[in-house]
C-alpha cells in the first residue's frame, strides 16, 4: 500500500530524516517507535504532504504521491491525527469531525459520520460541545474521528496515547485495534510499545532521523 524509499526531509537547513525506507501493507498495522525528537512527526507530515521531501520517494498504491498536495492525499483515503490534536475551538465536535469532508467535497459525509459514531460512540455523545469543552483524552478521540473521515484506507496516528489518562488511553487502544475490521492500514507512532505492541503487525525504530526494522 505505502512504500517509502530513501526519503530525506529537512526543515530549513537542518536535516531531519535521512534515507528512510518503510513498507506498509494492505490492512497492516505498523508501529514507528522512537524518543521525542527522533523524527516521528516529521515522517508523518512528509507522508501527508505537509512537509516536502528533499530526496527519495513516497508511493501509495503503486503511484507516486511526491507531487500530490495534502488535500489530494486526503481525498485518496489518507487520514492524519496529529499529536497536538489541532481541533478548531470555535467549532462543535461534529463540525470538527466533518471538516475533512467539507474540504474534500465528500458526497458520503453523512454515511461516513454515522459509521464513525458506530466505531467511537463517545464522540457522538458530546458532538454538540465545543472542542475546548473536552478533556485532553476526549479531544484525542475527536481527532481520531476526524482522521477517520478521510482515512478510509490509511491512517497516520501520531502519538495517540501521549498525555492521556490511563483509562482513556486504554479506550483509544481498543478503538484503534477494532479498526482492523475496517480494512484500514495504520502507521502509529509511540515513544515505546506500552500501549500498542499487541495490535502491531510490524515495528520500525526511528533514531536521529534514520529508520530500521525492529
Amino acid at each position: 500500500m505505502l512504500e517509502i524509499k530513501q526519503l530525506d526531509v529537512s526543515i530549513g537547513p537542518v536535516a531531519i530524516l535521512r534515507g528512510v525506507d518503510m513498507l506498509v501493507g494492505e490492512k497492516q498495522f505498523v508501529g514507528l517507535i522512537g524518543r521525542n525528537g527522533a523524527g516521528k512527526t516529521t515522517l508523518m507530515r512528509a507522508i501527508m504532504g505537509i512537509l516536502p521531501a528533499k530526496g527519495g520517494s513516497i508511493s501509495y498504491h503503486g503511484k507516486s504521491v511526491d507531487r500530490l498536495p495534502t488535500h489530494e492525499r486526503a481525498r485518496a483515503g489518507i487520514g492524519y491525527m496529529p499529536e497536538d490534536r489541532r481541533l478548531i475551538p470555535s467549532l462543535t465536535v461534529e463540525e470538527n469531525v466533518l471538516v475533512p469532508a467539507w474540504a474534500g467535497g465528500r458526497a458520503d459525509a453523512d454515511a461516513r459520520l454515522k459509521r464513525i459514531y458506530e466505531l467511537i460512540p463517545e464522540v457522538e455523545t458530546f458532538r454538540a460541545r465545543k472542542g475546548l469543552q473536552l478533556s485532553g483524552g476526549q479531544q484525542k478521540l475527536v481527532a481520531l474521528a476526524r482522521a477517520l473521515m478521510s482515512g478510509t484506507r490509511l491512517l497516520l496516528l501520531d502519538e495517540p496515547f501521549e498525555g492521556v489518562a490511563p483509562v482513556l488511553a486504554r479506550r483509544l487502544a481498543e478503538v484503534i485495534a477494532d479498526l482492523k475490521s475496517e480494512g484500514v492500514s495504520i502507521i502509529l507512532t509511540e515513544s515505546d510499545l506500552s500501549h500498542s505492541e499487541e495490535m502491531l503487525d510490524r515495528v520500525y525504530v526511528i533514531d536521529r532521523g534514520a529508520v530500521s526494522a525492529a
